[in-house]
C-alpha cells in the first residue's frame, strides 16, 4: 500500500476510534450503568460525573501501563532469571556477575564522567548563547544556527563528527578537519577516537553540540522573563554587565537552569547512539546503554542485560521524580 494512503488511513482509524470510544463509553455510562432517570437520578448523575474523568483517562493509563509499566516489571523479572536454565529464578546472580565484569565498571565510570561534563558544558554554553544572541541585531539567525543540531538525529550527528575526527595516512590529504588543522600546525595525523581517555571527551563534544541549542532556547525565554525593574535598579546602583548577569539574572532563573541541567542529565544517562556509531564502546569508551545492548543483542545474555537496564532505570528515576516534584511545587 502507498505510504501516504496508509498514513491517511491510520489517522482516520485513530481519530475515528478515539471519537467512537468517547461517544459510546459516555452513552454506556449515562444510559446503562448510571441512567439519568428514576428515583436515583441525582445520585446516578453524581456517580457518572465521578467516573467520567477515569473513563477519559483509561486509554492513556492503559497505554502507559502496556508500554511503560509492564516492560519495567518484565525486565526486572528477566534480571532475576537465567535464560540458559530455562528461565529459572537465580536471584541476584546476574547482578553479581555484572559487578564482577571490568566492562561494567568502565561503563559506570564513563557515565559518571559524561554526567559531570556534558550537562555542565551544555548548560553553560546554552546560557552564554542565550545572553549574547539577545544583544545582537542578528540574534534570531544565530539562535537558529545554534539550535539546528537539535534537528539532527544522534546517529547523523555522530557521522558528521566522525568525519571531523577522520584520519588518513601521513602521506595523504587529511579530510578530517581536526587532523587537517593538527597537521597544518606540524603534528602527525592522530586516530583521535582511539586515544584514551581523550576519546571520551571527543564523544561528549557531539552531545554538547546538540544539547546547547536546547539549553539556549529554554534559558533565553527565562532571561527575557527577568523583570526589567530589577535590572534598571542594578544599573542605577552602579552594577556592571557581569554583575547584572551573575548577581541579578542568574539567581532569578536558577530554577530554569536546574530544570535544563537535570533534563540533559537524563539524556546523558541514556546515551547510546553516539558511542555505538563512533566507537562501539571500544578503546575505553563503553557506557551503560551500550553495555546493555552488547549483553542483550550480541551476547544474548538476557539476565545481565536486563540487570544493566535496571541500573540505568534506577539512576534515571530519582532525577525524574525530583523534576516532577519541583514542577508540581512551582504550580502550587
Amino acid at each position: 500500500m502507498n505510504p501516504a494512503i496508509l498514513a491517511i488511513l491510520t489517522i482516520i482509524i485513530g481519530v475515528g476510534g478515539c471519537v467512537g470510544y468517547f461517544y459510546f463509553s459516555n452513552q454506556l455510562l449515562d444510559k446503562v450503568i448510571f441512567p439519568a432517570r428514576g428515583p436515583n437520578i441525582g445520585r446516578n448523575i453524581n456517580r457518572a460525573n465521578m467516573v467520567r474523568p477515569w473513563l477519559f483517562l483509561f486509554p492513556a493509563i492503559f497505554a502507559l501501563g502496556l508500554y511503560l509499566a509492564y516492560p519495567v516489571f518484565a525486565t526486572l523479572w528477566l534480571s532475576l532469571t537465567d535464560r540458559d536454565q530455562g528461565g529459572a529464578f537465580v536471584g541476584l546472580a546476574n547482578y553479581s556477575q555484572m559487578s564482577s565484569e571490568p566492562k561494567f565498571w568502565e561503563a559506570i565510570g564513563n557515565n559518571m564522567l559524561w554526567l559531570i561534563v556534558v550537562p555542565a558544558m551544555s548548560t553553560a554554553f546554552g546560557l552564554l548563547a542565550a545572553q549574547l544572541t539577545d544583544r545582537i541585531s542578528w540574534g534570531n539567525i544565530a539562535k537558529s544556527m545554534i539550535f539546528m543540531p537539535m534537528a539532527i538525529s544522534f546517529v547523523g550527528a555522530s557521522v558528521i563528527w566522525k568525519l571531523i575526527y577522520d584520519t588518513r595516512p601521513e602521506n595523504q590529504d587529511q579530510i578530517g578537519v581536526l587532523n587537517a588543522v593538527w597537521v597544518w600546525f606540524g603534528g602527525d595525523p592522530q586516530t583521535w577516537l582511539t586515544i584514551e581517555p581523550w576519546n571520551n571527551f571527543l564523544l561528549m563534544v557531539v552531545l554538547i553540540w546538540i544539547q546547547t541549542g536546547f539549553a539556549m532556547v529554554i534559558l533565553s525565554a527565562a532571561l527575557r522573563g527577568v523583570p526589567e525593574d530589577t535590572i534598571e535598579a542594578a544599573i542605577i546602583d552602579g552594577a556592571g554587565p557581569f554583575q547584572i548577569f551573575f548577581k541579578i539574572k542568574i539567581p532569578q532563573i536558577m530554577s530554569t537552569i536546574v530544570v535544563v541541567w537535570t533534563t540533559i542529565t537524563i539524556v546523558v544517562l541514556k546515551v547510546f547512539d553516539i558511542v555505538l556509531a563512533m566507537t562501539n564502546g571500544q578503546w575505553g569508551t563503553q557506557v551503560l546503554a551500550n553495555y546493555m545492548y552488547d549483553k542483550l543483542f550480541r551476547s544474548f545474555d538476557w539476565g545481565v542485560g536486563s540487570a544493566s537496564a535496571m541500573i540505568i532505570m534506577l539512576l534515571v528515576s530519582p532525577i525524574l521524580v525530583w523534576n516532577v516534584y519541583n514542577a508540581n511545587k512551582e504550580m502550587r
